[in-house]
């Protein structure tokens, strides 16, 4: 039996780190809050050194899968392909707002796919950030973009398990396959994610501009890139901006020079910006000039075939019984090489770029939640869920799902989908229902976490951007339509999820 002091000391480590995550004083990384956090638990004897190690076993796959996946949104950066995507996006709008709003929330799908939920926030952020000061629209007129972006981005960690690293430390928690979650839950969270761009795009009808200004952007530029802005269109004035001076890029605040992306300081490297967190600056901004590249076009979509098929292997190895992991690692590899080979950039720049401290993170965070385990918590939940979920599917799935959502809200996600995927593997249910209620855990921590901005790591961190490049959203902004949006999804998925989960059962079975 744990004692009293032991109790006393996780669970206050445990609250101190998730209040200092959510806060972030100074822009504090969030692996030394967490690291604290873990070290305090280990001390007061709630985690052994053979609970260390397999903790290490758990989250290593998952650490290195998203790392390797970081590598490569930070190669296609250096080629500049961010910029090439918003391009077309801007062409393809063909001067409609409508248009638009239905392109940038599906190329922020796509980049959740094809990177993670993170990545995607970083990747698309600023880019939208450029593009919608481009259409010279107002504050007002941004938010339905940057907000059902950011919903639809973060969202999309749901249909497949690889786009978000705690959905990875979860499945291994849990002993399902990459492929197996990919099969049960694609369709369902897909059929939510089209159900919350629908509600969405009713929040926003009204407030989307019918005709945007015909302006060709190129973001190809000798003078547009990385580190400076497109150039403003002829006639567009100071009172067109929120406040910024009109060579200056969005982040650009006054007394900057363009050259220098916010927060850059002389005597300061590009990677490193003091007082905040790497993954701030691990995707965009690369630090190595771009590559000269003849016939873009075709360039861009070579590359990201190559990418779709890095990912498409992920799900072949889950099937055969390899490491995606080691899949993930190889792709990475391939793409660090063949720019080595043929542009003569060599990896350096990407050491200083990727964000390793997502290793510590990972790590410490699920020490204190294996230290909580230890002192009872599952035990507690288990006793408390068992005889709700057991049973019947469809309870299995609202419980679990509303259950998650609740504590991704005001705990953050990772803690809640960690905590309730390690009650579900210690409840002893039968196969399907454990697929259901953990499933539904996944829609809870993905989906249902995204009612506030502190639910999800994220939504933090699209904050965090949107405060630097002067857009003010807040959380009433926010708040007024993931309370319309939010709970019918969530509702709406976790009730098809048993019906199509138990159909693939049975075709598998």
């Amino acid at each position: 039996m744990p004692g009293s002091a032991m109790i006393a000391i996780t669970s206050t480590a445990f609250m101190l780190t998730i209040i200092l995550i959510l806060w972030r004083p100074n822009g504090l990384n969030e692996a030394i809050p967490a690291t604290a956090g873990a070290f305090f638990v280990f001390l007061s004897g709630s985690v052994s050194v053979a609970d260390l190690g397999k903790i290490g076993v758990t989250i290593s796959g998952a650490a290195i899968t998203i790392i390797a996946t970081i590598v490569m949104a930070n190669v296609l950066g250096s080629f500049g392909f961010f910029y090439w995507a918003a391009e077309g996006l801007a062409s393809r709008a063909k001067g409609s707002g409508i248009r638009l709003f239905w392109y940038v929330n599906l190329i922020c799908f796509l980049m959740t796919l094809f990177f993670n939920n993170d990545g995607s926030i970083l990747i698309t952020t600023p880019i939208l950030l450029i593009l919608l000061e481009q259409f010279r629209l107002k504050n007002q007129d941004k938010i339905p973009y940057l907000i059902s972006g950011a919903l639809i981005a973060t969202a999309s960690s749901a249909p497949i398990g690889v786009s978000n690293i705690v959905n990875l430390i979860a499945l291994k928690i849990v002993g399902m396959t990459l492929y197996m979650h990919t099969a049960m839950m694609f369709v369902p969270a897909t059929l939510g994610l089209l159900f919350l761009l629908f509600l969405l795009f009713l929040c926003f009808y009204r407030r989307l501009p019918r005709i945007l200004p015909s302006i060709k952007i190129r973001f190809d530029d000798p003078h547009i890139g990385p580190d400076h802005p497109p150039n403003l269109p002829p006639g567009h004035h100071a009172g067109h901006r929120s406040s910024h001076h009109p060579s200056h890029h969005p982040g650009h605040r006054p007394g900057h020079h363009p050259g220098h992306h916010p927060g850059h300081h002389p005597g300061h490297h590009p990677g490193h910006h003091p007082g905040r967190s790497p993954e701030h600056h691990s995707y965009h901004h690369p630090a190595v000039q771009a590559p000269t590249i003849n016939n873009r076009n075709k360039f861009m979509r070579n590359i990201l075939f190559f990418v779709f098929l890095v990912r498409v292997s992920l799900f072949i190895a889950s099937y055969l019984g390899i490491p995606i992991d080691l899949v993930a690692v190889s792709g990475s590899l391939l793409l660090l090489g063949w720019r080595w080979l043929f542009f003569n950039i060599s990896p350096s720049d990407l050491l200083k770029k990727t964000p390793w401290h997502i290793f510590v993170f990972a790590f410490s965070m699920y020490v204190i939640i294996y230290g909580l385990n230890n002192i009872g918590l599952t035990n507690w939940l288990i006793g408390f869920l068992k005889p709700l979920v057991s049973g019947d599917l469809h309870n299995a799935s609202l419980i679990m799902g509303a259950l998650i959502s609740l504590l991704s809200i005001f705990f953050n996600n990772h803690p809640a989908l960690l905590i309730g995927t390690l009650t579900l593997s210690n409840m002893q249910l039968d196969p399907l229902t454990l697929k259901i209620a953990y499933l539904a855990s996944v829609i809870g921590s993905d989906v249902g976490s995204l009612l506030l901005p502190i639910g999800t790591l994220a939504s933090l961190i699209w904050m965090h951007i949107l405060k630097e490049h002067n857009v003010k959203v807040n959380w009433k902004d926010y708040v007024k339509v993931t309370i319309i949006a939010i709970p019918p999804t969530v509702l709406f998925t976790l009730i098809i999820l048993p019906y199509w989960v138990e159909w693939v059962y049975k075709i598998i079975s």
